[in-house]
């Protein structure tokens, strides 16, 4: 199946520039409840003059619009301004070892549609190429104008080079080492295409769930979401933005060495994190496994000082209670040497979050974000 690109819409013509895209930020985090111009100001430090000219071209564009009038400051009621989700639609699609998800979202990341197929990712580029462009055609109902399509992001096992969309040797199935997924999978989908380690995508999507100090629409500075499935990997958020290191190569938390002498990892090295706790999940021993994933969480909030710690990934969310408990343990005895406690806490959005965040590589740099 190959198609013909389609030629961007005219509504979203005025997603191109950083100040619109703040603008857009601040509307998708007010929701229906929107945002004043004054607010918009305010919370963009831009001059109300130039946040006039950018909501009057987001309602042009059909991407804004009135929602009612509010009491301001000095007392004079000011129009509210709200996004329109439907003006725009991303794709989100998760390559696990043997399943693949895809979901629809509007630009308020609203779900629409998701479906759930088996996958071998094993099988050749070409099998796994041809279930991912069938899936996203059953997806996309005749309700979905196409030129609303901003692009589909994909998020799959690392290590990858996501500036390029090159995977390199993924956990488990090394086949893939070199193979340009991104451009393939823009040819075959006719739609621009990001591409993303299944950690990145995780961290990125519970980046805007989470809400810091200064509440809802304001990012959390610092978190680690901890990856154990196919893999061992964490997605890392540090000032309030995902890091992923010049060659995407940060997070690549399970080959960190823990034991000199230890078992063979498949990354060629020895007595890695990764190997050590996946042999414990093998051996049925999850409490061995839960203190493993700890003592290395432990490690990360030393070398970085982040503020959370989040536990996601297949094996993790099967039994998610021995896992929170034995990192929390480590963690606490940490917090006793170095005076400082970090919390825990399973990733909100559960199985969700890569897909969630796939849909989330196309969306963020709409919104100033990514």
């Amino acid at each position: 199946m190959h198609r013909t690109r389609p030629a961007p819409g005219a509504n979203l013509a005025a997603l191109r520039d950083h100040n619109t895209a703040l603008v857009l930020g601040l509307l998708r985090a007010a929701g229906a409840q929107g945002a004043s111009r004054a607010q918009l100001a305010d919370r963009t430090g831009l001059t109300p003059q130039a946040v006039s000219k950018i909501t009057a071209r987001l309602r042009a564009a059909g991407l804004a619009d009135a929602a009612g009038r509010r009491a301001s400051t000095g007392g004079k009621p000011a129009t509210v301004l709200r996004l329109l989700p439907a003006a725009g639609h991303a794709i989100g699609a998760h390559l696990d070892r043997d399943t693949l998800t895809v979901t629809l979202v509007d630009l308020a990341g609203t779900e629409l549609a998701t479906r759930t197929a088996p996958l071998d990712l094993g099988a050749g580029a070409e099998t796994v190429l041809t279930a991912v462009a069938a899936e996203v055609d059953g997806l996309l109902g005749p309700d979905v104008p196409r030129d609303t399509l901003l692009g589909a992001g994909v998020a799959v096992p690392g290590p990858l080079d996501h500036r390029g969309g090159v995977l390199r040797r993924v956990t488990g199935f090394p086949q893939w080492d070199g193979f340009p997924l991104r451009d393939a999978l823009a040819e075959r989908l006719g739609l621009p295409v990001a591409v993303d380690k299944d950690t990145n995508a995780a961290a990125l999507g519970l980046l805007r769930r989470l809400s810091g100090p200064g509440g809802p629409g304001t990012p959390v500075e610092s978190f680690a979401c901890l990856h154990l499935g196919t893999g061992l990997g964490a997605g890392l958020v540090l000032g309030g933005a995902v890091h992923r290191g010049a060659r995407t190569g940060a997070g690549e938390f399970g080959h960190q060495v823990l034991q000199l002498d230890g078992p063979p990892c498949a990354c060629g090295g020895r007595g890695c994190l990764e190997a050590l706790c996946l042999a414990a999940v093998a051996a049925g021993d999850t409490a061995r496994a839960a203190r493993l994933l700890g003592t290395g969480a432990a490690g990360l909030v030393r070398l970085l000082d982040i503020d959370l710690v989040l536990l996601g990934g297949r094996t993790v969310l099967a039994d998610p209670a021995p896992y929170l408990a034995g990192v929390s343990a480590v963690l606490t005895e940490d917090a006793t040497r170095s005076g400082r406690e970090t919390p825990v806490g399973v990733a909100p959005s559960g199985p969700r979050a890569v897909v969630e965040g796939a849909a989330e590589l196309v969306l963020a740099p709409v919104f100033g974000g990514g």
